[in-house]
C-alpha cells in the first residue's frame, strides 16, 4: 500500500512553462483538479512530500495552500533527500509513489515502489516507469497518478463517501 507521494514540480504539476513579468516576478500555473487530489489523498490519511530541483515562493505558497508540509527546494540529488525523509517519517520505499518527467528525477523514480511520469515526460524517463499516464504535466497527471494509487490503496468507496 502506497503511504508516501513525492511530487516534483516543473514538468509535474505545472507544464514547465515559467513566466516572468517585466519586474521579474516569476508565474507558474498549477491545475485545480492536480490540487483537490492532493488534498483528498491527505483526507485519506496519505503523506506528501515536493522535491525539486528549481527554488520558488510559489511554490511554498502551493505546498502551504495543499498542506504539503515536506517541501524540498533547489535540490540536486532527489534521491538522496528522499531516503533521509523516509527515515525520518519511518516509511519504507516500497511504500512511496513518485512522479517526474526528466532526467533529474530518474534515480528517485528509480528508488521507489511506484513510479509514474506525465505523458510528456522524457523518453529516458518512460522507459523506467511503472506507468505513463495519459495526461500532461500540469495537465492533470497528479490527478491521475492519485486516483490510481485511490484505487490501487482500495480506498475509492472511502473517497467517495467524503463526497458524494
Amino acid at each position: 500500500m502506497i503511504k508516501l507521494i513525492v511530487l516534483d514540480v516543473d514538468g509535474c504539476m505545472t507544464d514547465g512553462g515559467i513566466i516572468y513579468s517585466n519586474s521579474g516576478d516569476e508565474i507558474k500555473k498549477f491545475n485545480v483538479k492536480d490540487g483537490f487530489a492532493i488534498v483528498n489523498w491527505r483526507k485519506l490519511g496519505g503523506e506528501l512530500a515536493i522535491i525539486t530541483g528549481r527554488k520558488s515562493k510559489i511554490v511554498e505558497h502551493r505546498a502551504a495552500e495543499l498542506g504539503i508540509k515536506h517541501l524540498y527546494q533547489d535540490v540536486k540529488d532527489k534521491k538522496a533527500v528522499l531516503q533521509k525523509l523516509l527515515e525520518e517519517i519511518n516509511i519504507p520505499k516500497e511504500e512511496v509513489a513518485a512522479i517526474g518527467d526528466d532526467l533529474n528525477d530518474y534515480n528517485l523514480l528509480a528508488h521507489v515502489g511506484k513510479s509514474f511520469t506525465p505523458n510528456d515526460g522524457v523518453v529516458k524517463v518512460k522507459e523506467i516507469v511503472d506507468c505513463v499516464l495519459t495526461q500532461k504535466g500540469g495537465d492533470g497527471a497528479v490527478r491521475e497518478m492519485i486516483d490510481i494509487l485511490i484505487e490501487e490503496n482500495g480506498q475509492l468507496e472511502q473517497l467517495l463517501d467524503l463526497w458524494i
